[in-house]
């Protein structure tokens, strides 16, 4: 199962002037940083079961859901 945190912010891939460009939703961005931790992967989408889609398919079938932070916007 999936495990998501609400935090203040996050940062933005996505620039508020490239959503005209893309009326359906279907812009995904992504950064992925190898840390010392092991691999952080930030993701920008329009539509948040986007990137919940992404980050689920990196999981191998015996882990548990990724963790994900999340941003409320409006």
């Amino acid at each position: 199962m999936d495990k998501h945190t609400f935090v203040p912010s996050l940062p933005d891939l996505i620039d508020p002037g490239e959503y005209a460009a893309h009326p359906e939703g279907g812009l995904v961005r992504l950064k992925i940083t190898v840390t010392g931790n092991g691999v952080e992967v930030l993701g920008d989408g329009m539509r948040p079961e986007h990137i919940e889609a992404v980050l689920r398919s990196l999981s191998g079938p015996d882990d548990e859901g990724p963790e994900m932070e999340q941003m409320l916007c409006g």
